[in-house]
């Protein structure tokens, strides 16, 4: 084995290869449970660079770790031993010019989210992406965990985004696959093989990504539901109702409400009652001519008169459509400034999502009496965000978070549903996707990474493992 450092530090120059106390912004991941101090950090500036970069620890034998913006929160953009290199994108930054006719644009892998967000805005067109770590998440790592975000329902994964992608291969070869078609079937979807691989397969370097129009207009209702099983029946009627216009179709609970009011105290609930459950919906169109208003009106007195609904209210700006927003996005800051939690990422069929919570708190409940749940997500394609705190008065779950993240797991899977909805496996659920999968599934991902990386140096340890 030879030492790279040398090597590296003369490919990528001074601005390029952090060392010592200088990579600890890198080190750990978001929620701090994963990450050794690697040999150093790369920054390459172009694909060039990320492809010499990649050689040249192929060559000493010592791990590569790709990393976007670290927003991960399955410890998969971390490295595992310190015979490795983290390869971070973040100079990588450049955004091409939007092409409205073909609704496309090409971006390096670098580029954070809202970044994007910003450059699209004076065109007019959208880039239908949008979650809450969108301020430091970085495209290459939406795509390596085929992120979802709050308009999937409508729009698709991030998988489902990308028309065309530019990949560094674990032996250091570059693949331009950057064609700005949706229709290419000229073999395998190799373009989605590497959505979701969490950089196990290549490093992304660019992409081309699908756009769409801006919305001229909007209609956002902030709802109380009677409980989750009228939220779900409301949610198949909205869909049937308002149709192509649905944009946003988001739920949470009082208790998640109740932790964001009382840590945030900008944060303002503007309707007259509370219930149990919370319903943001949103229309969006194109077209001014649409009456959305009237569509969610008649929907809003339809969920009344059928005792679906209990309480409402229509945005009559867009700053009051922002403070809805923000009840539904402030719920995992809320409960992570009540201190300790425990972070389930669930998605079950959108018509089981009641029956899942209702029999998840009977679970919970027995493994820990009194334990707070909050579950809130996207309703329109049944992602849960099952996230617990301790019982009122604890200050920890007694040792027992595993035992709640088998149970939540076991109840999803036997519920058809997946317990890695959107963040995908990491390094934190190898050992459960193993238990809760069957052994063809596991096996034929691991022969694609023997496949793509004999030598096991891309992003070691994490989808499956090295045994595997």
């Amino acid at each position: 084995m030879t030492d790279p450092v040398g090597e590296l530090q003369t490919i990528l120059g001074p601005k390029g290869w952090l060392s010592g106390t200088d990579v600890e912004p890198y080190r750990r991941d978001w929620l701090n449970r994963y990450g050794v101090a690697p040999l150093g950090v790369a920054r390459p500036a172009n694909t060039a660079e990320v492809a010499a970069v990649v050689k040249a620890c192929r060559e000493a034998g010592v791990a590569v770790i790709p990393q976007g913006g670290n927003t991960g929160l399955c410890g998969g953009a971390v490295a595992d031993q310190a015979n490795a290199v983290i390869i971070s994108l973040s100079r990588m930054t450049a955004i091409g010019e939007p092409d409205p006719e073909s609704g496309s644009i090409a971006v390096d892998a670098g580029v954070v989210l809202a970044t994007l967000h910003e450059a699209l805005e004076p065109h007019g067109l959208m880039f239908p992406m949008h979650l809450g770590a969108e301020g430091s998440a970085r495209i290459g790592g939406l795509i390596g965990t085929n992120a979802g975000g709050s308009q999937a329902f409508r729009y698709g994964m991030m998988q489902d985004l990308v028309l065309g992608l530019e990949v560094v291969t674990p032996n250091g070869e570059i693949w331009d696959g950057l064609r700005a078609v949706q229709k290419d079937n000229a073999g395998y979807q190799l373009r989605k093989l590497f959505c979701g691989a969490e950089g196990t397969l290549g490093i992304v370097t660019r992409a081309v990504l699908r756009l769409y129009p801006t919305p001229r207009q909007q209609a956002s209702a902030l709802l109380v539901m009677s409980d989750f099983a009228a939220a779900v029946s409301f949610g198949a009627f909205l869909r049937s109702e308002a149709g192509e216009f649905l944009a946003g179709l988001e739920f949470f609970s009082d208790v998640g409400l109740a932790l964001a009011l009382k840590h945030l105290q900008d944060l303002a609930y503007q309707l007259e009652s509370r219930g149990d459950v919370y319903l943001l919906v949103e229309l969006a169109s194109g077209s001014t001519r649409v009456p959305l208003d009237e569509i969610l009106n008649s929907a809003l007195e339809w969920g009344m008169e059928q005792g679906l609904v209990t309480d409402g209210a229509l945005a009559n700006s867009g700053a009051q459509r922002a403070q809805f927003w923000r009840l539904r996005e402030e719920q995992p800051e809320g409960q992570r400034l009540e201190g300790e939690q425990l972070k389930h990422d669930i998605s079950v069929p959108p018509g089981a999502i009641a029956r899942f919570i209702e029999a998840g708190t009977g679970l919970c409940n027995d493994i820990l009496p009194g334990v707070r749940i909050n579950p809130f997500g996207h309703l329109g394609d049944g992602n849960i965000h099952y996230n617990l705190s301790p019982p009122e008065g604890r200050s920890d779950f007694n040792g027992k978070a595993g035992a709640f993240a088998e149970a939540l797991a076991a109840l999803a899977t036997k519920m058809g549903g997946s317990f890695a909805a959107e963040h995908g496996l990491g390094r934190a659920k190898i050992a459960m996707a193993d238990r809760n999968r069957a052994p063809i599934e596991r096996d034929l991902m691991a022969r694609l990474k023997r496949a793509f990386d004999p030598r096991g140096t891309m992003n070691p340890g994490v989808l499956v493992r090295a045994s595997q």
